[in-house]
């Protein structure tokens, strides 16, 4: 029996692999198997499809077109290049690991890759396997979608026992000769055709071996991820200025934006919206309700360190546009800067 089921996977591999050869998109990231260019797609697709991404791909890559030019770049112009992205945090990492690896140049196993900043499992094995052959599976929202389906497989994929699951029937579909091949074909599957609405089953290459289309119960796979409940927070941030710079401070009194150079102030979880507040803005699975207070001068915060920035590279330096609404209604306000 066993035999039988690893027959099966391989052939479906290949059927697979021939179907994603037959149709694969024309993608920026696919002209060559360079490690460098794979990896800043994937991390820029990981909350953004492939049509929104493109665009600030190109731009990226147009600015920083060498592992070398990202490792010597200011971490302001990676930022500002990241712009519109959001998940700034990623985008520090892509600077600290190229830094390390324009040193050292890419490890070729997702098992060394996974050690440096921002290589989760999914972008350690895709830059492993995409671009060095190496035989792991990749595990997106894409493929956890398609082999839930195809294998009938319901488990909680958000946890770590259910995302081994998945994860191993992945790798055992990936010991083929073209895995570089296998995994895009899974993803591409995903995103083109066993989309999570409206999957065009007839023209997917495993349509006589699906589990869920032979059981009409598509709709049941993959198991629904309960949401997070979502957070709201009051932010009081206050604009200090002097002679044309404001005063920025690294955040460590608010859950949103961790990491992150913010202006100083404070912040409160509440239960209700407020019904009065300035503006509002949104962080992950915190919404966020801001009232900007009165700005004061540099003297009334002179015990406060932090980072003078100048209003002209706050584009550059402060990529958050909740942060930079601030200064603007601080500026509307007639207090000007």
């Amino acid at each position: 029996m066993t035999n039988m089921r690893q027959r099966a996977s391989v052939k479906g591999a290949d059927l697979l692999i021939d179907w994603y050869r037959g149709v694969r998109r024309e993608l920026p990231w696919r002209i060559n198997r360079d490690p460098y260019r794979i990896w800043i797609s994937e991390v820029m697709l990981q909350q953004t499809t492939v049509t929104a991404v493109i665009p600030f791909y190109e731009r990226f890559m147009k600015r920083f077109p060498t592992l070398a030019t990202l490792a010597s770049a200011k971490i302001e112009d990676v930022l500002e290049s990241w712009a519109g992205l959001g998940y700034y945090s990623r985008a520090r990492n892509l600077h600290r690991s190229a830094t390390s690896l324009n040193q050292t140049g890419f490890p070729k196993t997702f098992e060394e890759l996974i050690e440096l900043p921002g290589f989760g499992p999914y972008t350690a094995r895709a830059v492993a396997s995409l671009a060095f052959d190496q035989k792991t599976g990749v595990l997106d929202g894409n493929v956890i979608r398609i082999l839930s389906r195809r294998y009938g497989v319901s488990v909680e994929w958000w946890k770590p026992q259910g995302r081994e699951t998945l994860q191993s029937i992945a790798d055992k579909l990936a010991q083929v000769e073209a895995p570089a091949d296998l995994n895009q074909g899974m993803m591409e599957l995903g995103a083109t055709i066993c989309t999570p609405q409206s999957p065009t089953c007839l023209l997917c290459p495993w349509v006589k071996d699906c589990v869920a289309r032979n059981t009409d119960s598509i709709e049941k796979y993959p198991n629904k991820k309960p949401r997070r409940a979502r957070e709201i927070w009051l932010w009081n941030p206050t604009v200090v200025e002097r002679k044309g710079e404001v005063l920025f401070v690294e955040n460590d009194y608010a859950p949103f934006l961790k990491g992150h150079f913010i202006l100083p102030g404070s912040a409160q979880r509440l239960l209700d919206a407020p019904k009065s507040y300035d503006y509002r803005g949104s962080v992950t699975h915190h919404d966020i309700f801001v009232v900007v207070e009165s700005k004061k001068s540099s003297r009334d915060l002179a015990a406060q360190s932090g980072k003078w920035i100048s209003l002209k590279a706050l584009s550059r330096e402060v990529p958050s546009s909740l942060v930079r609404k601030a200064i603007d209604k601080s500026e509307r306000r007639g207090v000007g800067i």
